[in-house]
Protein backbone atom coordinates (compact mmCIF):
# COMPACT_ATOMS: atom_id res chain seq x y z
CA UNK A 1 0.00 0.00 0.00
CA UNK A 2 1.66 3.47 -1.07
CA UNK A 3 0.22 7.37 0.26
CA UNK A 4 0.49 10.19 -1.88
CA UNK A 5 1.21 13.02 0.18
CA UNK A 6 -0.32 16.86 -1.15
CA UNK A 7 0.45 20.34 1.11
CA UNK A 8 -2.42 22.02 0.53
CA UNK A 9 -2.31 25.89 1.73
CA UNK A 10 -2.75 29.44 0.56
CA UNK A 11 -3.82 32.62 1.81
CA UNK A 12 -7.29 31.47 1.07
CA UNK A 13 -8.85 28.18 0.74
CA UNK A 14 -12.95 27.14 -0.11
CA UNK A 15 -13.85 23.57 0.37
CA UNK A 16 -17.76 23.74 0.08
CA UNK A 17 -19.86 20.42 0.04
CA UNK A 18 -23.64 21.67 0.57
CA UNK A 19 -23.42 25.57 -0.59
CA UNK A 20 -26.69 27.09 -1.60
CA UNK A 21 -25.98 30.37 -4.15
CA UNK A 22 -26.87 33.01 -2.43
CA UNK A 23 -24.17 31.85 0.89
CA UNK A 24 -21.37 29.90 -0.20
CA UNK A 25 -20.10 28.02 3.11
CA UNK A 26 -16.87 26.08 3.31
CA UNK A 27 -15.89 23.01 5.55
CA UNK A 28 -13.16 22.85 8.20
CA UNK A 29 -10.80 20.73 6.15
CA UNK A 30 -10.38 19.82 2.15
CA UNK A 31 -13.29 17.95 0.89
CA UNK A 32 -12.89 14.28 -1.64
CA UNK A 33 -15.08 16.66 -4.01
CA UNK A 34 -12.65 19.53 -4.48
CA UNK A 35 -9.48 17.44 -4.14
CA UNK A 36 -10.48 15.13 -7.21
CA UNK A 37 -11.34 18.29 -9.52
CA UNK A 38 -7.97 19.39 -8.69
CA UNK A 39 -6.44 16.31 -9.95
CA UNK A 40 -8.76 16.27 -12.24
CA UNK A 41 -7.74 19.31 -13.80
CA UNK A 42 -3.96 18.32 -13.39
CA UNK A 43 -4.58 15.11 -15.41
CA UNK A 44 -6.40 16.90 -18.17
CA UNK A 45 -10.02 15.62 -17.41
CA UNK A 46 -12.74 17.98 -17.95
CA UNK A 47 -15.77 18.94 -16.73
CA UNK A 48 -18.29 16.87 -19.92
CA UNK A 49 -15.94 13.99 -20.42
CA UNK A 50 -16.98 10.97 -19.51
CA UNK A 51 -17.47 10.54 -15.74
CA UNK A 52 -15.93 7.00 -15.95
CA UNK A 53 -12.56 9.03 -16.35
CA UNK A 54 -13.09 10.20 -12.52
CA UNK A 55 -13.42 6.48 -10.75
CA UNK A 56 -9.61 6.01 -10.21
CA UNK A 57 -9.23 9.16 -9.03
CA UNK A 58 -12.81 8.46 -6.44
CA UNK A 59 -11.30 5.16 -5.94
CA UNK A 60 -7.99 6.62 -3.90
CA UNK A 61 -8.92 6.26 -0.17
CA UNK A 62 -8.48 9.93 1.26
CA UNK A 63 -7.75 11.46 4.43
CA UNK A 64 -6.70 14.45 5.62
CA UNK A 65 -4.35 16.47 8.88
CA UNK A 66 -5.00 20.02 9.88
CA UNK A 67 -1.54 21.08 10.13
CA UNK A 68 -2.96 25.13 10.92
CA UNK A 69 -6.83 25.24 11.15
CA UNK A 70 -6.86 28.41 9.70
CA UNK A 71 -9.64 31.25 10.56
CA UNK A 72 -13.16 31.25 8.73
CA UNK A 73 -13.12 35.08 6.99
CA UNK A 74 -16.59 36.28 5.70
CA UNK A 75 -16.57 37.98 1.71
CA UNK A 76 -19.74 39.42 0.36
CA UNK A 77 -19.84 39.70 -3.99
CA UNK A 78 -22.37 41.71 -6.41
CA UNK A 79 -24.04 39.31 -8.39
CA UNK A 80 -25.13 41.90 -11.36
CA UNK A 81 -28.35 40.62 -13.91
CA UNK A 82 -29.66 42.36 -16.75
CA UNK A 83 -32.42 44.29 -16.05
CA UNK A 84 -32.55 43.33 -12.76
CA UNK A 85 -32.00 43.66 -9.09
CA UNK A 86 -28.84 42.47 -8.18
CA UNK A 87 -28.06 39.92 -5.15
CA UNK A 88 -25.40 39.98 -3.43
CA UNK A 89 -23.55 36.71 -2.34
CA UNK A 90 -22.00 35.42 1.21
CA UNK A 91 -18.81 33.41 0.98
CA UNK A 92 -17.02 31.62 3.42
CA UNK A 93 -13.19 30.58 3.33
CA UNK A 94 -10.72 29.49 5.09
CA UNK A 95 -7.43 32.09 5.53
CA UNK A 96 -4.14 30.95 6.00
CA UNK A 97 -5.10 26.83 6.59
CA UNK A 98 -2.43 24.40 6.07
CA UNK A 99 -3.18 20.96 5.28
CA UNK A 100 -1.95 17.57 4.63
CA UNK A 101 -4.16 15.76 2.25
CA UNK A 102 -3.41 11.55 1.66
CA UNK A 103 -4.53 9.38 -1.00
CA UNK A 104 -4.06 6.09 -0.81
CA UNK A 105 -3.74 3.07 -3.04
CA UNK A 106 -2.34 -0.03 -4.01
CA UNK A 107 -1.15 0.95 -7.41
CA UNK A 108 2.25 3.43 -6.75
CA UNK A 109 2.48 4.19 -10.38
CA UNK A 110 -0.56 5.48 -10.60
CA UNK A 111 0.04 7.69 -7.87
CA UNK A 112 3.10 8.51 -9.53
CA UNK A 113 1.23 10.03 -12.34
CA UNK A 114 -0.55 11.91 -10.52
CA UNK A 115 2.15 13.38 -8.36
CA UNK A 116 4.31 14.28 -11.89
CA UNK A 117 0.79 15.71 -13.78
CA UNK A 118 0.45 18.01 -10.45
CA UNK A 119 4.05 19.36 -10.84
CA UNK A 120 3.15 20.06 -14.71
CA UNK A 121 -0.75 20.52 -14.72
CA UNK A 122 -2.97 20.33 -18.00
CA UNK A 123 -5.37 23.15 -16.31
CA UNK A 124 -4.35 25.70 -13.44
CA UNK A 125 -4.93 24.11 -10.02
CA UNK A 126 -7.23 25.92 -7.49
CA UNK A 127 -8.01 25.17 -3.64
CA UNK A 128 -12.12 25.13 -3.67
CA UNK A 129 -12.54 28.04 -6.36
CA UNK A 130 -10.75 29.76 -8.62
CA UNK A 131 -10.20 32.77 -6.45
CA UNK A 132 -7.53 30.11 -4.41
CA UNK A 133 -4.48 29.27 -5.97
CA UNK A 134 -2.45 27.14 -4.16
CA UNK A 135 1.00 27.70 -2.62
CA UNK A 136 4.22 25.55 -3.82
CA UNK A 137 5.35 22.83 -3.42
CA UNK A 138 2.00 20.97 -3.62
CA UNK A 139 3.59 17.17 -3.68
CA UNK A 140 5.10 16.41 -0.34
CA UNK A 141 6.07 12.34 -1.74
CA UNK A 142 4.79 9.10 -1.80
CA UNK A 143 5.71 6.93 1.63
CA UNK A 144 5.06 3.05 1.34
CA UNK A 145 2.50 3.00 4.78
CA UNK A 146 -0.78 3.14 5.18
CA UNK A 147 -2.96 6.04 4.74
CA UNK A 148 -3.87 5.88 9.13
CA UNK A 149 0.06 5.82 9.49
CA UNK A 150 1.17 8.59 7.23
CA UNK A 151 -1.09 11.04 8.99
CA UNK A 152 -0.04 10.15 12.36
CA UNK A 153 3.39 9.92 11.88
CA UNK A 154 4.51 12.03 9.47
CA UNK A 155 6.71 15.30 10.50
CA UNK A 156 4.62 18.62 10.71
CA UNK A 157 4.65 20.59 8.26
CA UNK A 158 4.48 24.14 9.79
CA UNK A 159 7.18 23.69 12.50
CA UNK A 160 9.24 21.20 14.33
CA UNK A 161 7.20 20.63 18.10
CA UNK A 162 4.87 18.52 18.80
CA UNK A 163 1.50 19.50 18.48
CA UNK A 164 -2.18 18.57 18.40
CA UNK A 165 -3.33 17.75 15.00
CA UNK A 166 -7.17 16.85 14.16
CA UNK A 167 -7.01 14.01 11.18
CA UNK A 168 -9.90 12.95 8.74
CA UNK A 169 -10.05 10.04 7.24
CA UNK A 170 -12.09 7.61 5.23
CA UNK A 171 -12.82 4.64 6.42
CA UNK A 172 -15.13 1.55 4.40
CA UNK A 173 -18.40 1.56 7.26
CA UNK A 174 -18.91 2.77 11.12
CA UNK A 175 -18.25 6.63 10.49
CA UNK A 176 -20.12 10.18 9.68
CA UNK A 177 -21.49 9.70 6.23
CA UNK A 178 -20.86 12.66 3.79
CA UNK A 179 -22.13 13.43 0.48
CA UNK A 180 -18.72 14.42 -1.50
CA UNK A 181 -17.55 12.10 -3.87
CA UNK A 182 -18.17 13.56 -7.85
CA UNK A 183 -19.36 11.18 -9.91
CA UNK A 184 -20.24 14.09 -12.15
CA UNK A 185 -18.49 17.45 -12.74
CA UNK A 186 -20.86 18.53 -15.72
CA UNK A 187 -22.87 21.79 -15.08
CA UNK A 188 -25.83 20.08 -16.20
CA UNK A 189 -26.19 17.07 -13.90
CA UNK A 190 -23.51 17.26 -10.82
CA UNK A 191 -23.85 14.10 -9.18
CA UNK A 192 -21.82 13.35 -5.59
CA UNK A 193 -22.09 10.02 -3.70
CA UNK A 194 -21.38 8.82 -0.11
CA UNK A 195 -18.68 7.73 1.33
CA UNK A 196 -18.04 7.50 5.19
CA UNK A 197 -15.48 9.27 7.14
CA UNK A 198 -13.83 9.55 10.84
CA UNK A 199 -11.96 11.92 12.82
CA UNK A 200 -9.36 11.86 15.57
CA UNK A 201 -7.18 14.38 17.91
CA UNK A 202 -3.71 13.09 17.71
CA UNK A 203 -0.83 14.65 18.98
CA UNK A 204 2.17 14.78 16.54
CA UNK A 205 5.81 13.84 17.41
CA UNK A 206 8.74 16.29 17.94
CA UNK A 207 9.98 16.16 14.67
CA UNK A 208 14.35 15.13 15.16
CA UNK A 209 16.21 16.47 12.15
CA UNK A 210 19.29 14.71 13.01
CA UNK A 211 16.79 11.09 12.30
CA UNK A 212 16.97 12.14 8.33
CA UNK A 213 21.10 12.27 8.16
Amino acid sequence: MAVLLLRLAAPLQAWGSNSKFIIRNTEREPTKSGVVGMLAAALGIQRNDDPKKLEPLTALRFGVRAEKEGRLLKDFHMVHYPKATPDVTERHYLSDAVFLVALESEDTAFLQKIAEALQHPVYPLYLGRKSCPPTLPIVWGVREKSLEAVLKEEPPLCNEKAGTFRIVYEVPFGGIPVQDVPQSFSQLHRQHGWRMKCEEIITGKEHDPFSEL
